[in-house]
């Protein structure tokens, strides 16, 4: 509902409609939205055609201290005082439960949603788009996917007009910050993760992010996206970093690579000829001189690749209050100037409905880092494995090993389905030959 100001209204606009909003939630990004809402008041009534003013900030505890300076008036515990009634409703609590209730209540009410909540959306995306379409109500969500980089914008309205063929990216900046000071720091991954910490980019439990589950979730939002497809978490095949070694990194340094958790979806055609959808979160071997290589810290790029465009690269910070605000008020400033114009955010758009495909048939490169007894014929008995499994072998490197009578063999491959080489991996660890596998890594970017 839009409502017309009184004399009352700001001195900025006091002519033009006011629209009521309600934020769920005012931790590090509620706080910091707050906060911008009021001191751009003037600024964002003028780019969407109205007044924002929150009517209502959900909280668990009205008491607690804020970072930003909340009108106690407008704190409540109660969803539906929260919700009922508004005319856009921005969430900010993260996960499903409650977020989903709150979310449909808001949309089936006719109220338009501003979410950065990318786990609600890899689960339940399509109930919502339904829901908002139903209702006639905006579904944004710029802030669910690398933070302030405007990635989600990209694919849904600037990109539209070709085919996306390929997404590759860097989108969770506490393994990028951990896997950055692995590699200028030489600390190990636990020393790593404990400054992480320590400086506030990982959680006290940082599983979610660590283990992948955070880049699945955003990878599978941005398959969607690119491919017009409906995707999934449970699609996404995924590997954390948590087996990532100081020794992985000094040996990737030293091939001129760098370790980094890509996020990868690709548009690709099976063994069968059938064009499908590959998505996987892996940590890679990338080269220097790859756009990736060079994103440090805890900055996001993601690079999306069209048969018009080319290759296009977004890049930016993927985390934090205020850079993930940023995009909260960005779909702000759209679903409002919607509600005052008309027009409504992009539907949902599936209508290529692609096979996900088998990770197994995924093709990719590996590096194989391998400790074997030095003596003759090792290297053609280790040959002989990767002949067996159709998997062809682009260089060898060989070096002594540390331990007695022991020998390093560093093996990249060319291209071959996943399963193949997860065969190889699998067959040496069980050769004779082979004291143990040290390292599989796959390689990306050449």
């Amino acid at each position: 509902m839009v409502h017309t100001p009184d004399s009352s209204g700001s001195a900025a606009s006091p002519s033009l409609p006011v629209l009521d909003i309600a934020v769920l939630g005012a931790g590090t990004v509620g706080s910091q939205v707050i906060r911008l809402l009021g001191e751009q008041a003037g600024d964002l009534a003028a780019r969407s055609g109205a007044r924002l003013s929150i009517g209502a900030v959900l909280v668990r505890d009205p008491s607690a201290p804020r970072a930003a300076d909340i009108d106690p008036s407008a704190l409540t515990t109660d969803a539906a005082t929260a919700i009922d009634g508004r005319d856009l409703v921005v969430e900010l609590i993260g996960g499903i439960e409650p977020a989903r209730t709150y979310v449909l209540r808001a949309l089936r009410a006719g109220a338009s949603v501003i979410t950065g909540n990318k786990a609600l959306l890899a689960a339940h995306g399509p109930e919502l788009y339904a829901a908002a379409a139903e209702s006639g109500a905006d579904l944004y969500y710029e802030a669910a996917v690398a933070g302030a980089v405007p990635v989600v914008y990209g694919l849904r309205e600037s990109l539209a007009g070709d085919r996306i063929t390929r997404v590759l990216g860097i989108v969770n900046g506490t393994t990028n910050f951990i896997l950055d000071a692995m590699a200028t720091s030489g600390a190990s991954y636990g020393d790593a993760l404990a400054d992480a910490q320590a400086r506030g980019f990982a959680e006290a439990d940082p599983s979610a992010d660590v283990d992948g589950l955070d880049a699945a979730a955003k990878c599978a939002i941005l398959a969607s996206l690119a491919f017009h497809t409906r995707v999934g978490m449970d699609d996404v095949a995924v590997e954390g970093i948590a087996g990532v070694t100081a020794e992985d990194v000094a040996e990737a340094a030293f091939f001129r690579r760098v370790i980094k958790l890509l996020a990868i979806a690709e548009r690709r055609t099976d063994e069968s000829g059938h064009e499908g959808v590959a998505v996987r979160v892996h940590p890679a071997l990338v080269p220097l001189d790859h756009p990736l290589a060079s994103v440090s810290g805890a900055f996001n790029a993601i690079v999306v690749e069209g048969e018009a465009a080319g290759r296009l690269m977004f890049y930016g910070q993927g985390a934090g209050g205020a850079p993930t605000a940023s995009a909260v008020l960005s779909d702000l400033v759209a679903a409002a100037s919607h509600r005052v114009h008309g027009g409504h955010a992009p539907r949902e758009s599936v209508y290529a409905h692609l096979p996900i495909l088998d990770p197994g048939s995924t093709r990719t490169r590996y590096q194989l880092r391998l400790r074997v007894n030095d003596r003759l014929g090792v290297l053609s008995e280790v040959s002989s494995i990767f002949a067996r499994h159709g998997v062809s072998i682009q260089s060898v490197h060989q070096r002594d090993g540390q331990a007695p009578g022991e020998a390093v063999i560093v093996i990249a491959t060319h291209e071959a389905r996943e399963a193949d080489l997860r065969a190889v991996a699998a067959a040496l660890a069980h050769s004779p030959a082979v004291r143990r596998v040290a390292s599989t890594l796959r390689m990306e970017g050449d």
